[in-house]
């Protein structure tokens, strides 16, 4: 009995995402361009705390980036 080769994807073993994995799903979701794969993988396989943690620091990132910007272009 052999394996067909469309099943490569099932042969693979399955790793949590790193650190750098989910800083780039952050990044990607909070931007929208999450692809199906990824937002899979992490729902998956990823620890949810680790994911609302990242995607509450990339919010006030944000905030803090655009209050800075805002006062830089505009004069007090």
């Amino acid at each position: 009995m052999t394996k067909p080769e469309n099943n490569r994807e099932a042969a693979k073993p399955k790793s949590k995402p790193g650190v750098f994995d989910i800083v780039l799903s952050t990044l990607a979701a909070g931007f929208g361009v999450q692809s199906d794969k990824n937002r899979e993988r992490d729902f998956e396989q990823g620890n949810m705390l680790a994911y609302i943690v990242s995607g509450l620091l990339f919010t006030l990132l944000l905030v803090v980036g655009v209050v800075l910007v805002v006062k830089m272009v505009l004069p007090e």
